[in-house]
């Protein structure tokens, strides 16, 4: 053994954990927004259930309240005309004060490094001497070149001494090219030198592990830092109150819908009442007759009334809703060009008792109605 490992050096202690700092004080709520009046049976939109909602079914998404128009509606509330917009989302609440950080806590002291444990020593091997190279065969003059005669059996392969490298002489000058001469024999090649590889040097012997370093104690906890001063409560002015928002749409549990997916209507100059009587969902106090094309109000209240007419093809007729006989001035649609497609929706409000009634009118024709076909639907706000 040349030399030993040096031993590990002593673990230093480890440092004192400084104390955490205490959290700040929470900030304050935003202000939480007034609760809306909502329907019995509201339920999120889910794309994955729409094909089962059946017509008048309320439904949530992104903020804003829909109502389906149609049983199975397809797309999604806000972009398909399979819904209707009741309320739109509100505003959000304004976001509260961020309390201020606590104080952060001193840091432990480290510790000592441990001492670095000796190198040990190189081991020491002997290269051997290289082995002495053969000396150089003697050059044959270059002879004439004579025919190429026929390629004779390949002789064995002689065995020549080379020669020791002669000293080089001085370059003399450059002589006439005499005749070339003819090849001479291949000298015999001399044998390949043979040397000694030296042995390898002794490896020196593996120094000794060092003993492994007492563990240094755990340092004491740190002092718990101070609780920070809690920040003064700030001043700030309370701005002016904003203006009132526009009223959302209130809703109630009073409410109906009705269709006609595919009939044949047969307008005639003074009107004709639009029959009906496909997937009715009349919620309480609303009632359809026996012709399914006048449905009464028992409730005095505030209602919104919509209509949806799809016709196979584009016709010059117009449309309209009837309160108690008389036209509703807001629901009528009188289009300069034919149109395949009639829709109008308005908010009236309605002595109880009240009859609505959904008319073609305008000219006489025969209209068809293409699927979803006709669709009326009403909900008592107030």
């Amino acid at each position: 053994m040349l030399a030993g490992a040096g031993a590990t050096g002593v673990t230093g202690i480890t440092g004192i954990t400084g104390g955490t700092g205490e959290t700040g004080a929470t900030g304050i709520a935003g202000i939480t927004g007034a609760t809306g009046i909502g329907l019995s049976g509201i339920v999120p939109f889910d794309p994955a259930v729409a094909p089962t909602y059946s017509a008048g079914q309320v439904v949530t998404f992104n903020g804003s309240t829909y109502i389906a128009n149609v049983a199975s509606p397809t797309g999604t509330p806000g972009t398909s005309p399979d819904y209707t917009l009741l309320a739109g989302a509100g505003a959000t609440g304004v976001t509260g004060v961020m309390g201020g950080t606590g104080i952060t806590g001193d840091t432990g002291t480290t510790g000592v490094t441990g001492e670095t444990g000796l190198t040990g020593a190189t081991g020491v091997g002997v290269t051997g001497n290289t082995g002495v190279t053969g000396a150089t065969g003697v050059t044959g003059d270059t002879g004439t070149t004579g025919v190429t005669g026929e390629t004779g059996l390949t002789g064995a392969t002689g065995v020549g001494v080379t020669g020791s490298t002669g000293i080089t002489g001085a370059t003399g000058v450059t002589g006439v090219t005499g005749t070339t001469g003819v090849t001479g024999e291949t000298g015999l090649t001399g044998a390949t030198g043979v040397g000694v590889t030296g042995s390898t040097g002794v490896t020196g012997a593996t120094g000794l592990t060092g003993a492994t370093g007492v563990s240094g104690a755990t340092g004491a906890t740190g002092i718990t830092g101070e609780t920070g001063v809690t920040g003064a409560t700030g001043v700030g002015t309370t701005g002016s109150t904003g203006a009132t928002g526009v009223t959302g749409t209130s809703l109630t549990e009073t409410s109906a819908y009705a269709e006609n997916t595919n009939g044949t209507i047969l307008v005639i100059l003074g009107g004709t009442s639009v029959a009906l009587p496909t997937n009715q969902n009349l919620g309480t106090g609303i009632t359809a007759n026996g012709a399914n094309n006048t449905f009464t109000l028992a409730t005095a209240g505030r209602y919104y009334i919509s209509y949806k007419i799809n016709l196979t093809a584009a016709l010059a007729i117009q449309s309209r809703i009837l309160l108690n006989g008389a036209v509703v001035p807001p629901s009528v649609i009188s289009p300069l060009l034919s149109l395949s497609q009639l829709a109008a929706d308005f908010i009236i409000t309605v002595p109880a008792g009240s009859t609505i009634q959904l008319q073609l009118f305008g000219l006489v024709a025969t209209a068809v109605l293409s699927p979803p076909g006709a669709t009326l639907n009403i909900i008592r706000l107030s």
